[in-house]
C-alpha cells in the first residue's frame, strides 16, 4: 500500500495540483490538520513520505504554535529513515530548520507571481530539470532561510536566494507548485488577503495578479505536475501510467 502523510497549518487548505498526481499514483493520503487540531501527535509509522504545506506561523515561533517541535522531530525521524520529504513555503522553512539553517524574517516580501531562477544544479536536478533556466512561480511569503548545510542549492530569485534545496530524498521548495485556478479564486476572495496583497503592491497588484494568473498559470500547472511525478519516483515504487482513452492502459 502507498501511503504518504501530509501536514497542513491552514484549516481551508487543500493540495491543488499534488492532490490528482497522488492520487492517481495510487497513494491513500492521511491529513493531520494543524490548523484545525494544533495538538495533534501524528506517527510516521506506516507511511512511505512526507509532505508539509505552508501557513501563516513561523518556524521561530515554536512556542507559541507548539506543533511545530511536534514536525521538527518528525522530519528528524523522516531524514533518519531517508523517505522522501517535500516541504513547501513554510514546510521548507521548517525543513531547513531541523538542518540547521537560519530562518528569520525578510526584508521584502515575495508574493504573487516572481521570477525564479536555477542554480547549474537545479538544472541537473531530476525534481526540477523540465524547468526552463528561468522560470515564474507563485509566491506568498515574508520569512526567507539560508540554504543548509550539506545540501545542494537548487533555485533563487532575485528577492530570496533560498528558493530551492535537496538533501537526500528530502526538498525544500519556497515556492508554490501546488496553485490552481480555484486556489487563487479563494485565496483573492478573503478580505485580509487581498489586504497584504495591496501592501504589498499597490491598488493595482490584485488586478495584476489575476492578469498574470491567466499568463502564468497554465505553465505552472505544467511544471507541477513534471516536478510531483518525478517526487513520486523517489518513493522507489514506479510510475503508474494514467488510464488513456477506452479504458486502455500503456
Amino acid at each position: 500500500m502507498r501511503r504518504v502523510i501530509v501536514f497542513k497549518h491552514v484549516a481551508h487548505e487543500v493540495l491543488g495540483t499534488l492532490n490528482p498526481v497522488l492520487r492517481e499514483q495510487g497513494f491513500r493520503i492521511r491529513y493531520v490538520n494543524f490548523g484545525r487540531d494544533p495538538s495533534a501527535q501524528p506517527s510516521l509509522e506506516k507511511y512511505q513520505g512526507l509532505v508539509i504545506f505552508g501557513g501563516w506561523m513561523s518556524v521561530y515561533e515554536a512556542d507559541l504554535y507548539p506543533h511545530i517541535k511536534v514536525e521538527c522531530k518528525l522530519i528528524e525521524e523522516a531524514l533518519k529513515r531517508d523517505i522522501p520529504i517535500l516541504g513547501i513555503c513554510l514546510g521548507s522553512q521548517i525543513l531547513a530548520h531541523v538542518l540547521g539553517a537560519n530562518v528569520r524574517k525578510h526584508e521584502q516580501k515575495e508574493v504573487g507571481w516572481q521570477k525564479l531562477e536555477l542554480t547549474k544544479e537545479g538544472r541537473d536536478d531530476p525534481l526540477l530539470s523540465h524547468f526552463r533556466p528561468a522560470e515564474h512561480v507563485f509566491q506568498m511569503h515574508g520569512d526567507t532561510f539560508d540554504i543548509p548545510k550539506d545540501a545542494v542549492h537548487l533555485a533563487s530569485s532575485s528577492v530570496c536566494t533560498g528558493q530551492a534545496f535537496r538533501y537526500g530524498k528530502a526538498y525544500g521548495l519556497q515556492f508554490h507548485l501546488e496553485v490552481d485556478q480555484a486556489m487563487i479564486d479563494r485565496f483573492l476572495r478573503i478580505p485580509e488577503n487581498r489586504r497584504e496583497v495591496e501592501s504589498f503592491g499597490g491598488i493595482h497588484a490584485i488586478a495584476r495578479m489575476e492578469e498574470e494568473t491567466h499568463k502564468f498559470l497554465a505553465r505552472s500547472e505544467e511544471l507541477s505536475r513534471a516536478t510531483f511525478l518525478e517526487f513520486v519516483r523517489l518513493f522507489g515504487l514506479g510510475l503508474r501510467l494514467p488510464p488513456m482513452a477506452h479504458g486502455k492502459n500503456y
